[in-house]
């Protein structure tokens, strides 16, 4: 498991495909932490409000699709299309 580290969506679903088609022996399976790098779209999109709901499941059923198959090394790049998935995460200065 890896944390997103501030990576966009976008960027940690690519990177964890990249680690994923490798074509090695592999000791465990790879795949990260489904923090921010999975939910920041739909919590932008829902803000709270109850009328957003549907409209914030969009993006949130985006991302597990491409993630999903960015787990089997198989995602294709394309679920960032119009859902603002590529926005940097990063914080300045966040202390864990």
């Amino acid at each position: 498991m890896f944390l997103s580290g501030g990576q966009s969506e976008e960027e940690e679903t690519l990177n964890l495909n990249a680690m994923n088609e490798l074509d090695i022996k592999k000791p465990w399976p790879l795949s990260f932490s489904f923090g921010r790098a999975l939910q920041a779209s739909t919590w932008k999109t829902w803000a709270g409000k109850k009328e957003n709901i549907p409209a914030a499941q969009a993006p949130l059923l985006a991302r597990c699709k491409a993630n999903s198959e960015a787990v089997l090394g198989k995602y294709a790049g394309d679920a960032a299309k119009g859902v603002g998935t590529d926005e940097s995460l990063h914080v300045a200065n966040y202390k864990y």
